[in-house]
């Protein structure tokens, strides 16, 4: 090979590195990251954590109602005020899957039982399962039902509130659900479940008629990763739906129609660890909970303007 030629070409190679490396130095140093982005530590939310509740056992769900906090422990319900003072504990005896209350009600699910009891702890009636393998993980109200996810024989089961079965509900896709990810929730009249193993969010009616699913597979922001995400759901008094994730925990929303939005609190935030995070939303606020811990998170229009949001055109979920 002539000589010179061997020198252009070490040359060009020598330039080509010097090029990339000022590259990758300068993209490091540019922080580009965004509101949405998936990042454990650069990500700025506007949400801003204001209350930390500290219970004394793991939680296991809880629910908001008549200006109270339902906590239900593996086997106790704990109420609470929304200040934080502590005002009942109701021993159940019973592994408890999940909590919702309604009417002064309070819905209690076991992995193949339900139990319905008043604010006093008084047992007002109860059922159980009507099938064999039953593994029932989350439950949904409506006016007149319960539907509930049962990982066990990978299916929703629709009762009355009066512990009649009315109907069992499959997936068209099929339930694949590996570590009882199995969560369900109504938002205005509209049942939406997590089809976990599949990474997709299912809709059905009221009757139990499919209606659409939603959701892809990745690591990407707006996609689901691992083998089971989204573990938990909740929605917006605005009727957006809100994901929790974990492996890498973070909560995400998206509207009804699946339209990602924006990834509001990330691993970070939520104090790092690896398990999704229930949350549920009380007018303007977010309530998380996290292990033994039931933090409170708010919009604040001044971390707003110093995160890399400002100037987004997406509207904060939660913003007043």
């Amino acid at each position: 090979m002539n000589k010179g030629f061997r020198v252009v070409l070490n040359l060009l190679v020598f330039f080509l590195i010097i090029g990339f490396v000022w590259y990758m130095v300068h993209s490091l140093g540019k922080n580009e990251t965004v509101f949405g982005s998936d990042s454990k530590t650069e990500m700025q939310s506007p949400y801003k954590k204001v209350h930390a509740l500290k219970v004394k056992s793991e939680i296991v769900s809880f629910d908001i109602s008549d200006n109270q906090l339902f906590i239900a422990t593996h086997q106790s319900v704990l109420i609470y005020s929304l200040t934080g003072d502590r005002l009942k504990e109701i021993p159940v005896g019973k592994e408890i899957r999940d909590l919702k209350v309604a009417d002064r009600l309070i819905y209690l699910l076991y992995p193949s039982e339900i139990d319905v009891l008043s604010f006093d702890g008084t047992r007002i009636t109860g059922w159980g399962s009507h099938r064999a393998n039953a593994n029932y993980n989350a439950m949904a109200l409506s006016d007149d039902c319960i539907f509930v996810t049962d990982a066990g024989n990978k299916n929703i089961c629709k009762y009355t509130k009066e512990g009649e079965f009315v109907a069992i509900i499959l997936s068209p896709n099929g339930f694949v659900i590996p570590s009882y990810a199995f969560d369900i929730i109504n938002v205005k009249d509209t049942i939406y479940c997590t089809n976990s193993g599949r990474h997709k969010i299912e809709s059905y009616s009221l009757e139990g008629e499919y209606l659409a699913s939603f959701g892809m597979s990745g690591s990407d922001i707006g996609r689901f990763a691992g083998c089971c995400n989204p573990v938990y759901l909740a929605s917006t008094t605005q009727g957006d739906l809100l994901t929790s994730e974990k492996g890498n925990p973070r909560i995400s929303c998206f509207s009804r129609d699946g339209r990602f939005k924006a990834i509001l609190l990330n691993s970070k935030a939520l104090g790092g660890g690896t398990k999704a995070c229930r949350v549920k939303v009380l007018n303007d606020k977010m309530v998380v909970a996290g292990k033994n811990v039931l933090s409170t998170f708010v919009y604040d229009p001044r971390l707003a303007i110093q995160s890399p949001c400002a100037g987004c055109p997406t509207d904060c979920p939660l913003k007043n």
